[in-house]
């Protein structure tokens, strides 16, 4: 799926894929799907879906693995319309997971990073001047917020503890089930859809950053943490789990012992960093994002030590350094700065 490209019209979200089926289009969904078979996890929950795909429906990866309490959480959230936050360290897929499941279920999602640039005109729109009939005219041009509210759409709000306070208190009123929206210069009301969907996810649960992993970060007014009715926590798995999820990601075959052998050492030398960090030993962590990346790297240079230096190493503080090339001694009975 493109990211949003422009804003043609009030009504018209528009991507590159101008032959896809315009989201407009969709009413109610009109499927009840079982969530044992299509996302294999273990509960008799049916969930809504739609038969058809549209143009704003995220492509499916076939390689991801869904972890089992992170599906049943969002899952709740598209069947029974609940607010979802996912909330973990960086690189464990929590968009991603999101995103997986909409695909699966045909349902459109919208992703909006809350950096510090995104502002509330950018959520609910603007004056802008448009030509019509050879006239230069200003028209309001609605935002993505009012726009997704009123159509059958999954909205993720991604880095959500890095959020400006005057944007987090722009979606603190449409956290609630009928929130509604009001849009003081239309002098409208906006109804949300009743398949309009909302999630979140950050790298706190809006208490603010703890660790000094994650800066620009802040508390969340608990008031509106209050209005998320479900809080899930997708942090880094049990080595079997990460490593199944490289392998697929990788397209490992079952039968290569050799190159699974090779990723259960990345993801053994990855825990160890995350334990050390724990442990206050060093100030950053291997992510799975990062072991990927490592093992694509390895790919490309046929080298695993260069390639863990490319990765990671050189992202290291130096006076760690040593510390982490010890880590990849234990695993690999080599060092990486050879």
């Amino acid at each position: 799926m493109s990211d949003f490209a422009t804003i043609d019209t009030p009504e018209a979200v528009t991507t590159a894929e101008n032959a896809a089926v315009p989201t407009s289009v969709l009413g109610a969904p009109d499927l009840m799907v079982s969530s044992a078979e299509v996302f294999g996890i273990r509960t008799d929950m049916k969930v809504p879906a739609y038969s058809v795909r549209t143009e704003h429906v995220p492509d499916i990866d076939p390689s991801y693995k869904f972890d089992e309490d992170t599906t049943r959480a969002i899952l709740a959230g598209f069947a029974f319309n609940r607010r979802v936050m996912v909330q973990g360290f960086h690189g464990t897929g929590k968009s991603s997971h999101i995103e997986q499941i909409a695909a699966r279920l045909n349902w459109p999602c919208v992703r909006i990073n809350l950096d510090s640039h995104v502002s509330r005109i950018d959520l609910i729109g603007k004056d802008a001047i448009v030509l019509k009939d050879g006239k230069q005219v200003t028209e309001f041009r609605e935002g993505l917020l009012p726009w997704c509210l009123q159509h059958p759409c999954a909205l993720i709000f991604d880095e959500y503890d890095a959020g400006r306070p005057d944007v987090m208190f722009v979606i603190q009123r449409v956290l609630e089930a009928e929130g509604h929206l009001t849009l003081l210069d239309q002098n409208r009301v906006i109804r949300p859809n009743p398949a309009f969907r909302l999630f979140a996810t950050a790298n706190t649960v809006g208490l603010g950053d703890t660790t000094g992993l994650y800066h620009g970060t802040q508390q969340i007014n608990q008031g509106q943490m209050d209005r998320w009715n479900i809080v899930a926590t997708l942090n880094y798995l049990p080595l079997e789990q990460e490593v199944g999820i490289v392998t697929s990601k990788l397209k490992i075959p079952a039968e290569d012992k050799d190159a699974t052998t090779l990723v259960e050492r990345m993801v053994a030398l990855a825990n160890l960093t995350r334990s050390g960090f724990m442990a206050g030993d060093i100030s950053t962590v291997m992510s799975p994002r990062a072991v990927i990346a490592w093992a694509e790297n390895n790919r490309i240079f046929n080298d695993m030590a260069f390639s863990f230096r490319l990765t990671f190493l050189n992202k290291c503080d130096e006076a760690e350094r040593g510390i982490v090339a010890e880590y990849y001694q234990r695993c690999f009975n080599a060092s990486p700065l050879a």
